[in-house]
């Protein structure tokens, strides 16, 4: 979305998506572990153990677990991020160019817009693909004493199941990373032509906040059952000779609506769009400060 203002290399592009996904992640990430957390208990489970909601999973984490439990699995989408966060903001900004030539539009609008941020979505799945399954399979409770770290992931699952493992869920993922990037990036486009045009650095932050939470929780309605799906098809361990109760995105939908209820679908709701609305926001107003300092230096050089 910065890219409205005068572009600038790659370099720059990479280094402000990388400081603006970190910052998010480093905020929000205990809320991914509920949500996958979420997502992964079985229908109907009950005892002790058993998760009855989001905060009583924050708080038997803590209680059984320890603190600390909240941010196991971090070192993966740490490392994810740079090239994640660079990936989506460059793509989306070199897909709106694309995009524009092709239908002759000198600016953006809110079909490009979409149709751009699906595009970027899709491009940055093949980048995450392999951190998302060793997030997921860290962060599961069932795989807790399986993996004694995030290289521990990989060589356990290169070894058992192949090197092409590592891309299991590729298809749900690209689903995933569509939908949400063309929520996210339509509905900026669309929340900045609505609200006053901001006239101070402050109020271009507020509005940034504003555009930025809007697109994030537009994007998680759209794209949490893909990413339940997802989680389920990445933490399945593949064996030879037998096909996974869950294997590809949309025959996945309907296994788990026809067991569990269309509800199902939205498991981890809550906690993904604590975290991805305000993340969004987040990132796009780091991502935006970063890109104007770097321009500001630029321009001081000249």
């Amino acid at each position: 979305m910065a890219s409205e203002k005068a572009p600038l290399p790659f370099v720059y592009t990479f280094m402000a998506g990388a400081i603006a996904g970190v910052s998010e992640i480093l905020v929000m990430y205990p809320l991914d572990v509920v949500k996958t957390r979420v997502q992964l208990q079985p229908a109907g489970a009950t005892g002790p153990d058993a998760y009855t909601g989001m905060v009583d999973c924050f708080r038997k984490i803590v209680k059984n677990e320890g603190f600390s439990r909240l941010y196991r699995g971090i070192t993966a989408p740490i490392l994810m991020e740079a090239p994640k966060r660079a990936t989506k903001f460059a793509a989306n900004d070199k897909w709106g160019k694309f995009y524009r030539d092709l239908f002759g539009q000198v600016q953006m609008t809110q079909s490009l817009s979409v149709l751009t941020g699906a595009s970027a979505g899709a491009t940055e799945s093949f980048v995450v693909v392999p951190f998302e399954l060793v997030k997921i399979r860290l962060q599961d409770k069932a795989s807790a004493g399986k993996y004694n770290g995030m290289v521990d992931v990989v060589l356990k699952t290169v070894r058992n199941e192949g090197i092409l493992a590592m891309y299991n869920g590729l298809e749900s993922t690209l689903w995933r990373h569509i939908l949400w990037n063309a929520g996210y990036f339509g509905c900026i486009f669309q929340v900045r032509q609505l609200i006053p045009k901001a006239e101070t650095k402050q109020g271009q932050t507020v509005n940034d906040i504003i555009a930025g939470s809007v697109g994030g929780t537009v994007g998680t309605i759209l794209n949490t059952p893909m990413d339940v799906v997802k989680s389920r098809i990445q933490n399945t361990i593949r064996v030879p000779g037998q096909t996974p109760k869950y294997n590809w995105a949309w025959p996945a939908l309907a296994t788990v609506t026809r067991e569990e209820g269309f509800a199902a679908l939205y498991k981890g709701f809550i906690p993904k769009v604590l975290r991805l609305g305000p993340g969004g926001g987040i990132l796009l107003v780091v991502y935006t400060g970063v890109m104007d300092f770097f321009r500001n230096m630029r321009e001081q050089k000249l």
